[in-house]
């Protein structure tokens, strides 16, 4: 395996939004390595529904910037086959509910090929795709499901949350011998036409660099409770940390970047220190991210907890399309303020 090792990104003033520096990110990766190919729909000349290709069909032309079929299964099974064969395609599916008609495909081959091959044979495919809820898309377009693939043997998975970790993480997954699903919240892309949070927009280094898969980030240090959350919900959680602060009450925010693999001592250091787990989730409460969270304490030593771990999560329901009753299962900052009263007694 070659390793090609980034510099140290610079400390920058530039600001980018999330989709802007997914796109840098590509861009750049594209320019130093002919292999490097996009395909999906609408990637082209819309740019990608959330912006994640944008301008890229100008600057590299139609025999690398492909708009496929509405026909996942082929072109999953297209981009296992490039890959095999030497090339490094970067796949978009617009919204992770629909990675269902072609799950054999990524689970049974991308997924499974280097295994089976002993190590022999590498498939380094990212795929691409959104993923949350919070604006009335319905349940076949609101889901995270990271759980479920982060469950499935063979593949990296990787949630950024910031412009800054979505170019950086990009680069890592580009360069990366093994398939990653790149998992993006509609939230935290910075589009004009969806509602933003406005961390959505931070400073990003031009170079190029990476963020290591599988290194977690303390994006709040805190001495009380410790949250571990990814995504959207880590700018929910340091919302909910700025207000519980009021009471006294100092949180320490971990946002894992990726679920595979997964920083369980990043996890244990921060337990180690406050004695108390808050899991944030915006994925299905049961047999996902946060039990998997609750695990990692209860194996290695349930003594660090000095209260229950508490659990805020999707309840097990279809995301409801009614804005309110949305809102009502969505991990909001409202119900993780709660949660931490209620961890703190």
């Amino acid at each position: 395996m070659v390793i090609i090792k980034s510099p140290a990104p610079q400390v920058t003033t530039r600001k980018l939004t999330t989709a802007k520096a997914m796109v840098e990110g590509i861009s750049q990766e594209m320019e130093r390595d002919s292999s490097i190919f996009v395909m999906g729909e609408d990637v082209g000349a819309y740019g990608g529904i959330f912006s994640s290709t944008t301008g890229l069909l100008e600057k590299f032309g139609p025999s690398r910037i492909l708009d496929t079929p509405i026909s996942e299964t082929a072109f999953m099974g297209l981009a296992t086959g490039a890959a095999v064969e030497g090339m490094r395609p970067i796949v978009e599916l617009m919204f992770v509910d629909f990675f269902g008609v072609c799950m054999d495909q990524i689970y049974n081959h991308m997924a499974k090929i280097h295994y089976e091959s002993g190590g022999n044979v590498k498939v380094p495919v990212v795929l691409m795709t959104a993923v949350g809820g919070g604006y009335s898309d319905g349940a076949q377009h609101s889901q995270c499901l990271w759980g479920t693939f982060a469950h499935l043997p063979g593949m990296k998975v990787v949630i950024p949350s910031n412009p800054a970790d979505a170019k950086g993480l990009m680069i890592s997954a580009i360069r990366d011998d093994n398939p990653v699903l790149f998992m993006f919240h509609k939230g935290v892309m910075g589009l004009p036409w969806m509602a933003k949070n406005p961390r959505s927009i931070g400073p990003v280094p031009e170079e190029p660099y990476e963020v290591p898969i599988g290194k977690a980030s303390v994006v709040r240090s805190g001495s009380d409770v410790t949250i571990v959350t990814v995504s959207l919900s880590v700018h929910h959680a340091l919302d909910a940390a700025e207000d519980i602060a009021a009471y006294g009450i100092d949180c320490e925010v971990i946002d894992l970047r990726s679920l595979v693999p997964l920083d369980r001592a990043a996890i244990l250091d921060s337990v180690t220190k406050t004695g108390r787990l808050l899991v944030v989730d915006e994925d299905y409460l049961s047999f996902g991210m946060s039990g998997e969270i609750a695990a990692i304490i209860a194996e290695s030593d349930p003594r660090l907890l000095r209260a229950p771990v508490v659990r805020v999560a999707v309840p097990d329901v279809p995301i409801p399309y009614a804005r309110s009753l949305e809102y009502a299962v969505l991990p909001t900052k409202e119900r993780i303020v709660s949660a931490i009263k209620e961890i703190m007694g």
